[in-house]
Order: structure tokens, then sequence, then C-alpha cells
């Protein structure tokens, strides 16, 4: 093998170009919420075809390195079945934007971390660290006032409800990592598992849609254009940067990449869209970042497991 066709050993753990692939994938997937907003299409639609819009450039990008995936069928199959949960979480997540606002919704949906860390005591009788057990309850604690309970002047058409969907897209977003995990092999292209858990996604996310509230198949502009940037965006380019770089970095700054992506949200929907949370839901949101910054850094330093924002 000569110089030119060697390959180039990975960046160091900490490199400039890994801080740099974290920075730009937390910026991307910030994004998200903003480009459903935008498109204005009903929640199970916005889902549909961004995972539909996902699957060619993910089949071309696995095809290109197919020969380097070795992955199990049972590793397969476990990335599909994680994608069939990651089709209620964009559902539910979508919802919430609705009644909430695109940043409070993401807010929310992003203390996954915690459900994450009750799923692993429970399932795995992995017991949390002294600062995660008192993270928890006070992350609900500031979810319950981001939703606005008892506060005339909360943001959102009705922040209960919104708060309430973005907590169960959380809890759908921790059951998709925690089979999604399983599904990977560190030695495998990151477009394998990602190609297979959209291709479940978008055969639940049809069956929800065809079975429920229907989808609307009409294209039209420019709805459609920020669903394709919203699937080539966060959807791809986000998610492989995030995957690529998290595993790379130490634990304090993988939660910083965890936080910046809903506090971006958050910068994006009061420029985009106005949102203007109430005095008391600024708290909450406060009381949130750290918690969900709390339990990231301690479920890192443990076990230096990859738990990606939402995107």
């Amino acid at each position: 093998m000569t110089a030119s066709t060697r390959p180039k050993p990975p960046p160091k753990p900490g490199s400039g170009a890994t801080h740099l692939a974290a920075l730009i994938g937390a910026v991307v997937i910030s994004f998200s919420a903003i480009f459903f907003a935008l498109a204005d299409v009903s929640p199970v639609t916005g889902a549909f075809y961004r995972l539909v819009y996902a699957l060619p450039p993910l089949l071309f990008i696995w095809w290109v390195k197919r020969d380097q995936d070795n992955r199990s069928s049972r590793r397969r199959w476990l990335a599909f079945g994680a994608g069939l949960i990651l089709g209620f979480d964009m559902i539910t997540w979508h919802m919430a934007i609705g009644y909430i606002g695109a940043g409070l919704a993401t807010l929310i949906a992003n203390s996954q971390v915690i459900f994450v860390a009750i799923a692993a005591w429970a399932i795995q009788g992995e017991r949390p660290s002294k600062p995660t057990m008192v993270a928890i309850p006070v992350v609900l604690f500031g979810v319950a006032l981001v939703s606005g309970v008892g506060q005339a002047e909360a943001y959102g058409e009705n922040p209960l409800l919104g708060a309430a969907l973005a907590l169960l897209a959380a809890v759908f977003y921790a059951t998709f990592i925690l089979a999604f995990r399983k599904s990977n092999d560190a030695q495998a292209p990151a477009a394998g598992p990602l190609l297979e858990a959209t291709i479940g996604g978008t055969i639940s996310v049809t069956l929800f849609g065809l079975l429920g509230p229907g989808i609307d198949f009409g294209f039209s502009l420019p709805s459609h254009g920020w669903l394709l940037a919203l699937a080539l965006g966060p959807h791809i380019f986000g998610w492989l940067l995030i995957g690529y770089a998290m595993p790379r970095l130490p634990a304090v700054e993988t939660a910083t990449i965890i936080l910046l992506q809903p506090a971006l949200t958050m910068v994006w929907g009061a420029m985009i869209f106005q949102e203007r949370p109430s005095a008391i839901q600024i708290v909450g949101v406060v009381i949130v970042l750290a918690g969900v910054s709390t339990v990231a850094v301690m479920r890192a330093r443990r076990s230096e497991a990859l738990i990606p924002a939402k995107a």
C-alpha cells in the first residue's frame, strides 16, 4: 500500500477537527424543529417526508462503504426496530411543537437523558450516581414550570399539552437510543444503522398516518423545500457529524454539545417565530438545562456512552 492510498488515522480525541464536527453538527441539528415549523405541515406529514427524503442519500452513502459494514443480521434488525420507535418520537415531538413552540418542545424532548438513566437502572441494574438521582426530580420540576401550570401568561397554544407530548417524545427517544446503541458497531460505517432506523421510522409513521390522521401526499413549495432541508441537514448531515464527534470528546464537552442544540433552537424560535416564554417558563428552562447537563456528564463519565441530542 502506497503512502497516497494508506488510510489516514482518525483524529485524536479532542482534536480541532472533532470539536469542529461537534459544533457544526449541533448547530445543524438545532434547526430540526425550525425547519418543521417553517414547512407548515401536519406532524405526521412532516415526519413522513423527513424520513422518505433521507432514504436515497443514506442508501447511497451506505452503498459506497457497504464492504466495511460487517454487522450481524441481529444488529441490523435491532436498528430497524429502533427506527419503528423513532417514528413515534417524531410524531409526538412535531405535535408538541404546534402546542408549545419549537424551542420549548425541543428543550423538553432533550430531557430524554434522564429516561435513559432510569431505563439503564431498571433494565441493566446500572444504579445512577447521587447527582443523577437528585437531577431527575429537578428536571421534572423544571418541565412542570415550562408547561405553564397555573400561569395565565405562559407561552404556547396549549403549553400543558405541548409539554406532555414533548415529554412523551423524550420517552420514545430514550427507548430509541437504548435500542439503537445495541445495533451499532464502532467499526461499521455510521450510515448503515441510520439507514435501517430511517426505514423503520418510515414504516411506523406511514402505518400511523394511514390508520389515523392521514398523510398529505400533495407536493407544494416551499413546504417540501423545508422538509428536504430537514432530511438532508439535521437528519443526515447533523446526525453523522454528531455520531462521529461525541464518542471522541470528553464527558463535559459531550454534555455541552447536548445542551447547545436545544439552547440554539430556542434562540432561532425567538428570532424567527417570536417565541417568548414567560418568566416562570424561563426559570424552568434554566432548571431543565442544569439537570440535563448533570445527568449527561455523569453518564458520559461512567460509561462514555453516546447520548445524541434530539435531532
